[in-house]
């Protein structure tokens, strides 16, 4: 089954393949860098490309998914081995392990990641590798991209509500590789489809995505709040990084049950003030790295919080009246 989305024109298809590539060479180059300038290509990694991620995602997740080097490695091999849809009862662990791989790869980034490169560069090529094999064996971005990639829960998070909406330029043709909760099929529904197997006021959030979304702003708190230090420190910075976590699901959990917030409402919020926290706490070492002065810390840190805002605001007033459930089949509902 398959059915034809808006294509881009000709022209525009050769600008986004182009990029495409050119990302890809970046990604390689990134590479190199972390071997032989490890110093200067992690800050520019961490301190630079990295922080216009959240931003990406709240204005355009399109644009990101269009042109992420996992997914063009992900669809590089598509079909090598069948071109298998996503099973349905295979959406959750496969959400679950990406969601899993995230809470593990950040908080290493303390104790490992942010000052050596050779481990960083394994990593990146172990998921590359993974991209790579699965997208062989499922169709289009079944297997990666729309199942287990890590930062597919922050991308269906911050995403619901993008300022600019346009078709992914690599499913013109949409053949419903993954039967539920598709961010490039429609934004606004993927987040809240990946909580509604439980029915129910606040149920929602006994679902492993549930869990993420609630635990997300404690999670980003928790790790600002640690500093690097060598491996041995490790245990110590998970334990820091869960508690916080812990305590912000605790505390979304008893605001959801007493004010008896809406599912859609709640995942917007959280997603507005996860994006906030980490501007507030990310601006600094961003405008360090970039070599400006100090009061441009202030000055970025409360244009970024204030695009968090105009998102968040904007999302809620999308959600009003009424919120519905729907499939991804369900065309009544607009991206």
């Amino acid at each position: 089954m398959s059915f034809e989305l808006a294509r881009p024109s000709r022209p525009a298809m050769v600008l986004w393949r182009a990029v495409q590539v050119v990302n890809l060479l970046v990604t390689v180059a990134l590479l190199a860098g972390l071997f032989f300038y490890e110093g200067p290509t992690l800050a520019v990694l961490w301190n630079v490309l990295i922080p216009l991620l959240p931003a990406t995602f709240l204005i355009a997740p399109a644009l990101w998914r269009g042109i992420c080097p996992l997914a063009t490695l992900n669809l590089l091999t598509n079909g090598l081995r069948g071109r298998r849809p996503l099973p349905v009862h295979w959406l959750r662990p496969a959400g679950t392990l990406g969601i899993a791989l995230l809470f593990v790869l950040v908080p290493a980034r303390r104790f490992l990641f942010n000052e050596h490169g050779f481990p960083l560069a394994l990593i990146i090529v172990a998921v590359a590798l993974g991209a790579l094999v699965l997208g062989a064996f499922f169709d289009l971005k079944a297997g990666f991209c729309n199942a287990f990639c890590p930062v597919l829960p922050v991308e269906k998070l911050y995403g619901q509500h993008p300022f600019v909406s346009f078709r992914n330029p690599r499913c013109a043709t949409c053949t419903l590789c993954t039967p539920k909760g598709c961010l490039d099929l429609s934004p606004r529904k993927s987040a809240l489809q990946a909580t509604t197997t439980a029915e129910g006021p606040g149920r929602w959030l006994r679902t492993p995505y549930g869990v993420f979304a609630a635990a997300f702003p404690g999670f980003i708190a928790g790790y600002f709040t640690t500093t690097d230090g060598p491996l041995a420190t490790a245990p110590g910075i998970y334990l820091h990084i869960g508690l916080w976590a812990l305590g912000s699901y605790l505390l979304v959990t008893g605001l959801v049950r007493v004010v008896r917030i809406r599912a859609a409402v709640a995942l917007t919020l959280l997603a507005g003030i996860s994006v906030g926290l980490y501007y507030f706490f990310a601006t600094p070492s961003v405008i360090s790295t970039l070599g400006l002065s100090e009061p441009a810390v202030w000055i970025v840190r409360t244009a970024l919080i204030g695009l968090a805002l105009a998102w968040l605001v904007r999302g809620l007033r999308r959600l009003q009246p009424s919120i519905r459930f729907p499939s991804n089949s369900d065309s009544s509902v607009p991206a």
